[in-house]
This record gives C-alpha cells, structure tokens and sequence, in this order.
C-alpha cells in the first residue's frame, strides 16, 4: 500500500474563546437560527457582533473633521495656489522686527 501524501495545513486563524450566558429565550432563537441557515452557533454570533459593529461605530475624529470643514466659516478667501503659498511660507519674505540696540 502507497502512503497519502500529507494534507496541506491550513493558516489557523487567530481566534479567542469567549463565554455568553443567554436567556433561555435568546438560547432558543440562536438554535433555530442555526438550524434554519445550517450555520454554527458561533457563526451566527460572529456575524452578529459584526453586523452590531457596523451599525453603532463612531465615525473617526478625522472624518468628524472633515465633515465639519465643509460648513466651517473661514476667515479669508481659500488658497488658490498652493504652491505659491507654500513657497513663500519656506522662503520666509517676511521682514525681521528690527532689532533692539
């Protein structure tokens, strides 16, 4: 008899064990969810955390930022050249305050 060759090993994603209690309410809903879809019980509650996840993320202070630039009053009319403002920023064509004797 010829030996099988090895399975290939799988990458084995990182996982955590994690403990819930349910009500014997929610217990029964999450087994016919499995049963119905034909998904595992741990399937199903990873997909809720996810789906949760997604509907209550707070939005990035950045994208708050963003969003609040938009409808912001400025100061001064906006920068139409760029460069040139950046230019004359490094240059620094500002006069000195004169120095004191």
């Amino acid at each position: 008899m010829s030996k099988r060759p090895p399975k290939p090993s799988r990458p084995s994603a990182v996982r955590e064990p994690v403990q819930v209690y349910l009500a014997p309410e929610d217990s029964a809903l999450l087994a016919r969810l499995a049963l119905e879809s034909g998904l595992a019980k741990a399937e199903i509650i990873r997909r809720s955390v996810r789906s949760y996840g997604r509907t209550h993320q707070r939005e990035s202070p950045m994208m708050q930022f963003m969003k609040e630039s938009l409808t912001a009053k400025w100061s001064g009319p906006p920068i139409t050249d760029i460069d040139a403002e950046l230019a004359e920023a490094y240059m620094d064509t500002h006069q000195k305050p004169a120095r004191r004797k």
